[in-house]
């Protein structure tokens, strides 16, 4: 392994961890060689269990020999950039969660249908953007025994820094990909669709009929304005989630778990 002590904010090879915005890590135009930042010692071990592989660490130096000892072996023939807190805080912008940050490769995107190919419940996210939202989401859906996410491209990249820290490594751990196709297409996969909105004719959650599908996918819309009309007109159901106290809606994450848990198989 080569262990490098930073000496420069300018050290060459620590832009990864530094200066590369989130867009420039996922290099739209060749993905194949994009890479995603992975924080924390616990979420770094998901991904390496998952395959995922490393190709830089960013390493607080006491954590060389303590917290990180397992993944710095495990990681191979890889820079390993170390130095201390107030470097890396410099460096980074921002104080690291356990002290250790993990340059890993973006793999090619599943196809739809690889991934939905056995599973019964999957959810589909739409136009949601904020990164702790989607990490808590992608938490529940693993938690919860949600098989695949399917993703509009109008919604947060789930390999954002944040995302992948607020979830734990569960984007590690669920299948997902991104749904190009109209969200109707997956009825070509037997899936009945329930689409997350309050609505004249939006029925409970706890509805026998939801519980009773085979397949079934759960749409859940964006933090401010939910789903558009157009989804909720086409979804086969549309589902809300009984309330008290006169509150109307919960936040999208919370609303996930909830509904992860009354309509698991």
């Amino acid at each position: 392994m080569a262990i490098i002590e930073i000496s420069s904010l300018h050290e060459p090879g620590i832009e990864v961890f530094s200066t590369l915005t989130e867009a420039q890590l996922r290099m739209e135009l060749e993905p194949e060689k994009g890479l995603f930042i992975a924080e924390s010692p616990k979420v770094i071990r998901v991904a390496l269990d998952a395959g995922w592989e490393a190709t830089a660490l960013l390493c607080e130096r006491k954590h060389l020999t303590g917290d990180a000892q397992d993944i710095v072996e495990r990681v191979g023939d890889i820079p390993i950039y170390t130095g201390n807190r107030e470097v890396l805080t410099q460096l980074t912008g921002y104080t690291l969660t356990r002290g250790v940050l993990c340059a890993m490769r973006r793999r090619p995107m599943p196809p739809v249908d690889e991934i939905v190919k056995e599973a019964r419940r999957i959810v589909v996210i739409e136009a949601v953007t904020d990164t702790t939202n989607i990490g808590a989401i992608f938490r529940s859906a693993a938690a919860l025994g949600i098989d695949a996410v399917l993703l509009t491209r109008d919604t947060c990249d789930p390999l954002n820094r944040r995302a992948v820290r607020v979830s734990m490594g569960s984007v590690f751990l669920v299948p997902w990909t991104w749904l190009d196709a109209p969200i109707t297409s997956l009825h070509d996969y037997g899936f009945r669709t329930a689409a997350m909105a309050l609505s004249d004719n939006s029925i409970s959650l706890d509805d026998p009929r939801l519980a009773a599908e085979e397949r079934l996918a759960i749409i859940m819309g964006t933090e401010g304005d939910g789903l558009p009309h157009q989804t909720i007109e086409e979804a086969d159901y549309t589902v809300k989630i009984p309330m008290a106290h006169g509150v109307d809606s919960l936040n999208v994450a919370a609303a996930a778990a909830v509904a992860f848990w009354q309509l698991r198989v």
